[in-house]
């Protein structure tokens, strides 16, 4: 039976789903700021070979005692059926209203920014603020990669699932968008929005194992820092928030691209605001203030108890 909790988790799930099909939009900020990141991780980490020994021999009793399944299970509901729902809404709103679009998401970071910040007990130490420093730096440098044109080969999907989710379950640093690094953002999400099209479960099932595989290893090194080193590794993370902003800016125009298999790759984006506004315009700025009181809204509603 389904009770208000786990549908409380299955609704953050969805909003996961949604921002991590969003190139410069993390869903592992979303997991933060709804309060569920801490157990997101310790319940990742603790899935090790026994369990999914457990799991394959349908031993689900040994299963639901080593990991939280009433957790874990609405999560991942959620989360996949925002990818497969609405890759192809996030696609033609990205395409064809990408100034409102990208004012929502802006928001929606820079509040997540002053969220996470107020996790650091101690603001002004040094070594706090040169992790801030390091991971600005980190993230403005991953906002500036160029997108190159890579294989379709199986190995590599792996690799951009095992990449991918390594970047979606860290708090700033958008999957999607380093999928749109490797090349691999339109291939990936297209086989999302037709998972029966021919050869597209293919796609999907190489990702998803590459994905899991990237969850299942780097889940534990963050669960590590995270528990001996969280002043340092929040800071870090703020910084790498900070430095990825440029890529949400909504007015942007294109300085430099190139057509390569007849498909235009940006090389190159300058940030500007109007001089003259347009409804499209207030509408984005609109959209910023909402996603930004949207965000505080959200972890204040997962701070109560």
């Amino acid at each position: 039976m389904i009770n208000k909790d786990m549908a409380l988790v299955f609704c953050k799930g969805f909003l996961m789903g949604i921002a991590d099909l969003i190139p410069g939009v993390s869903g592992g900020t979303i997991a933060f700021i709804t309060g569920i990141y801490d157990k997101l991780l310790s319940t990742i980490a603790a899935i090790n070979k026994d369990l999914i020994k457990d799991a394959l021999t349908l031993n689900f009793k040994s299963v639901s005692q080593r990991i939280d399944l009433r957790f874990l299970i609405p999560l991942a509901v959620g989360i996949l059926g925002a990818m497969f729902s609405l890759a192809r809404l996030m696609h033609y709103l990205i395409n064809h209203h990408p100034v409102p679009t990208w004012g929502l998401f802006l928001g929606l970071i820079s509040s997540s920014i002053i969220v996470i910040a107020r996790d650091l007990k101690d603001r002004k130490n040094p070594m706090n603020l040169l992790m801030v420093l390091l991971g600005g730096m980190l993230g403005f440098f991953i906002t500036q990669l160029v997108p190159v044109t890579t294989p379709t080969d199986h190995w590599f999907i792996f690799l951009c699932g095992l990449i991918g989710i390594t970047a979606m379950i860290l708090p700033g640093i958008s999957g999607s968008f380093i999928l749109l690094i490797l090349g691999k953002y339109e291939y990936v999400t297209g086989a999302l929005k037709n998972p029966f099209a021919d050869g597209a479960f293919v796609i999907i099932g190489v990702f998803a194992i590459g994905c899991l595989t990237g969850l299942l290893s780097f889940s534990k090194v963050l669960n590590y820092f995270m528990n001996n080193f969280r002043e340092r590794t929040m800071a870090f993370l703020v910084g790498i928030l900070f430095g990825t902003l440029s890529k949400v800016w909504p007015w942007r125009e294109v300085t430099q691209s190139v057509v390569i298999r007849g498909k235009t790759k940006i090389l190159a984006e300058r940030a500007f605001f109007p001089t003259t506004l347009g409804v499209e315009d207030f509408i984005a700025i609109g959209l910023i203030l909402f996603g930004f009181f949207f965000v505080l809204f959200l972890e204040r509603g997962a701070s109560k108890p």
